[in-house]
């Protein structure tokens, strides 16, 4: 029962960790590309609203519930660690939990929450944007890859019980 319980964690754990990869692949890919190209009180403005609205149940439910499997997953790794499979939800759970919400935490948050204070017209705030553009931007790579890790890691672990 135990062990069923871990696979249906770490099959929900490969779901959400693609889907956050997901929503920072378009970010890196297209969204921040299309905000840098538009004149800086603009892309402001919308990087401002876009920072309040993703602040919702669904966003937040893939992306804090994700992680809150991955803690349980860490707890349950003991289960199946005499097993490839236990080094791989170790993997899959810490780069999800390190590398996108800690990366978030430390890096992404206080650059939306100096953008949050910033008036769009200002010269002070076209400084800062344009240096919010290539550090935002990098850390969401690293957070891009991150989840993107963890769905391998995760899915790997589950190929691997299945072949026993």
């Amino acid at each position: 029962m135990v062990e069923r319980g871990l696979e249906v964690l770490t099959f929900m754990a490969a779901v959400g960790s693609g889907m956050v990869a997901g929503v920072f692949f378009a970010f890196s890919s297209f969204v921040m590309p299309a905000l840098g190209r538009i004149p800086a009180p603009s892309g402001i403005g919308a990087m401002q609203s876009i920072n309040i609205v993703v602040i919702n149940p669904s966003f937040m439910t893939a992306f804090m519930g994700t992680g809150a499997v991955c803690l349980v997953l860490l707890a349950g790794v003991w289960l199946w660690w005499d097993d490839l499979s236990g080094q791989l939800l170790l993997a899959g759970s810490l780069a999800y939990l390190v590398a996108c919400i800690g990366v978030t935490m430390a890096f992404n948050v206080p650059l939306n929450d100096a953008l949050a204070v910033a008036r769009p017209e200002t010269a002070e705030a076209a400084v800062l944007w344009s240096r919010y553009l290539i550090e935002w931007t990098g850390w969401n790579h690293v957070r891009t890859v991150a989840p993107v890790l963890s769905l391998i890691f995760f899915v790997l672990a589950l190929i691997r019980r299945a072949a026993q």
